[in-house]
């Protein structure tokens, strides 16, 4: 019996430790944490964007933290600065990624600012960057004979356009857009606390 209430008592003093280091303290630490100066909410477009976004996964091959440059080379290959805990303040959920199968997109909107660019890569990847691995989202897109007034024809290479059609890009993909747009950390931040 005596050696039964050691091990309860040692096991809850474990999760208790384990708790308060994973849990509390990290929520102490950023409980108080503005969004920088610069940072703006996302617009409805851009928050339906942000759906599309993780609906197709594509936060399993992107992330959304750069490393600092003691760290990584990710500022040298043009991804920005280190993020802060304010840069997040209006993702709810974050979306930092698990892995890089592709670039960081963090920057995505100041280092790519076009929308035809983008469109156009997520139509057809290897259009833009011939090495590419990342999938085409075809379904993000309808081919017509002719645009109607107020659809956004996507400007593609002569040798991916198809013959005698137009791409249209649907909602879907111009939501998407936009928030790919959006992300944009170029402001400068407080990295210090007050």
């Amino acid at each position: 019996m005596f050696g039964e209430l050691k091990l309860i008592t040692g096991a809850m003093v474990t999760l208790a430790v384990a708790t308060s280091a994973l849990v509390v303290i990290p929520y102490m630490q950023v409980a108080k944490v503005e969004p920088p100066a610069d940072l703006k909410p996302y617009t409805a477009e851009e928050l339906r964007g942000r759906q599309v976004y993780i609906s197709n996964g594509c936060v399993y091959c992107h992330s959304q933290q750069p490393r600092s440059q003691s760290q990584a080379p990710d500022f040298d290959r043009g991804w920005g600065r280190a993020p802060v805990a304010g840069d997040y303040y209006y993702d709810k959920p974050h979306l930092l990624g698990t892995m890089r199968t592709g670039p960081d997109l963090f920057n995505i909107g100041a280092r790519q600012p076009s929308a035809d660019w983008q469109l156009g890569h997520l139509y057809q990847p290897r259009a833009y960057v011939p090495e590419s691995i990342m999938p085409s989202y075809p379904y993000l897109f309808e081919i017509k004979d002719k645009a109607e007034e107020g659809e956004k024809v996507v400007s593609l290479p002569k040798e991916y356009t198809p013959e005698g059609k137009v791409v249209v890009a649907t909602p879907e993909a111009m939501d998407l857009v936009a928030y790919l747009l959006s992300l944009d950390h170029t402001y400068p931040v407080e990295t210090q606390p007050k």
